[in-house]
């Protein structure tokens, strides 16, 4: 069982004549540099343990952080490190399959929850945020945290509540099934609870779920004044944590990551894609189709007396894109379809026999219909392209491993299972993030003390 980091215990009277060394040195020419240094010893830290806190604020579309006051999130940015222009989520951006990626560090192609809801191609089975394990691939943080030694915590993260391996959800420290009624404030407080007990009962890795702004952002649209106000209140929470962990003493041990799963995009009736409108070139059956946008998810039942259904569905994407890039269908440009094989490959979404074979990729709030009805209505979705800038969420990393003031480019959440991983000390199960990432967003396990030490002295 491997043994989980501590934090280093140095000679800091050696560590202090060094750095006190080299601040001289390089500042022998500074009439700015006092003559004399007066060190008074901090109070001693609660914790000598690496915690993680990774807080998810669904549907926090980057950006939404400069539509009101959040000083709370602008304290964990300037004291922290901070995704410069937001959080890359993977395709489908949804958020299921998000969650489970920044859980996992996996595509939802290699982790299985390839949308929200969908049907498996080959048994024909529902997914629809079923608990049965056999849908949910990978090893998420809590499992890697318990299978070596280490507590885990989780409120209401999508997919915590589902029995994997040696994790059974602990009765105190895990909350579930998800219930949209119980407030942001007992979430947090139920968090913060964990602080209260010794050192070594306390989760060496929590997570928490806000569903907010994403509430707000679906009914309404992320322009909505309503979307401010849910901002605000996560703005809120976030506060609620630092004044909890400050009461508590350990702000400054805890890592605390906050970020989002994907971001929002106004959608309306007026920019459609009616299916029916492609009759001209081929007839598309509803019930071929399984959703509809923000992903066209199509499986084409031929019958049994085809014996080429691959070519016949090389046949249908090829007959509905000459379709859709005829000029002839209302908004067809905005549909590309293709057979999940010719995917683009940076979606990584196609090594999966639960993936339809046929996929749409749908234009930036575009909505895709089998036929015309009377319904007229605006709302927020997500979904699309990860591509688009409304896609991204945010990424924010406060604690001893995370440089202060520090920003860095936007990147995929498939990194955060190994950023966290890293900071705890765990063998990271097979994902797909890189173990080099880790160096561009942390600072070296074993020179956090020294660090710190060396910006207190010089300052």
């Amino acid at each position: 069982m491997a043994k989980s980091k501590s934090y280093p215990l140095c000679n800091l009277s050696l560590i202090v004549l060094s750095l006190v060394a080299l601040a001289v040195a390089a500042t022998a020419d500074d009439s700015s540099f006092p003559t004399s240094y007066t060190w008074r010893p901090q109070p001693p830290k609660k914790l000598t343990k690496p915690v993680v806190l990774l807080i998810s604020s669904d549907g926090f579309r980057f950006g939404y952080q400069f539509k009101t006051e959040t000083p709370n999130i602008d304290l964990l940015i300037s004291s922290g490190t901070e995704a410069q222009t937001g959080l890359i989520p993977v395709f489908p951006t949804m958020t299921f399959p998000n969650h489970n990626s920044i859980a996992t560090g996996l595509y939802p192609a290699y982790h299985g929850i390839i949308m929200n809801k969908f049907t498996d191609p080959v048994t024909g089975e529902l997914f629809n945020r079923n608990l049965d394990p056999k849908w949910w691939l990978g090893e998420p943080l809590w499992v890697t945290a318990v299978n070596q030694g280490l507590k885990a915590a989780t409120y209401f993260w999508p997919g915590a509540d589902v029995h994997k391996g040696s994790w059974t959800c602990p009765k105190g420290f895990c909350k579930a099934p998800y219930n949209v009624s119980v407030p942001l404030e007992e979430r947090v407080d139920r968090i913060l609870s964990y602080f209260d007990l010794s050192e070594s009962e306390i989760p060496d890795f929590m997570g928490l779920y806000l569903d907010q702004p994403d509430i707000q952002g679906h009914e309404y649209g992320p322009d909505d004044p309503r979307v401010t106000e849910a901002v605000a209140k996560v703005d809120t929470m976030i506060g609620r944590v630092i004044q909890g962990l400050k009461k508590r003493k350990v702000f400054s041990d805890v890592h605390v990551i906050l970020l989002g799963d994907h971001g929002m995009v106004t959608s309306c009736d007026k920019k459609v894609i009616y299916i029916d409108d492609l009759a001209d070139w081929i007839k598309v059956p509803a019930d071929w189709i399984q959703a509809y946008s923000p992903v066209l998810a199509m499986n084409p039942r031929w019958g049994k007396d085809v014996k080429n259904p691959g070519e016949k569905n090389a046949e249908l994407v090829a007959k509905m894109n000459k379709a859709l890039s005829s000029g002839k269908v209302e908004n067809g440009e905005f549909l590309q379809v293709y057979l999940k094989e010719k995917l683009p490959q940076r979606l990584h979404y196609s090594d999966s026999s639960r993936i339809p074979p046929i996929i749409g990729m749908v234009g930036e709030g575009i909505l895709v219909r089998q036929n015309r009805t009377n319904a007229h209505e605006c709302y927020g979705d997500h979904g699309y392209d990860n591509m688009f800038f409304s896609m991204r969420s945010i990424f924010i990393g406060h604690g001893p491993r995370f440089k202060r003031g520090r920003k860095v480019p936007s990147f995929e959440n498939v990194q955060v299972y190994n950023v966290v991983a890293e900071i705890l000390g765990l063998r990271p199960a097979p994902n797909n993030g890189s173990s080099l990432f880790t160096r561009s967003l942390l600072l070296p396990f074993g020179e956090t003390a020294e660090v710190e030490l060396a910006r207190l002295i010089l300052t």
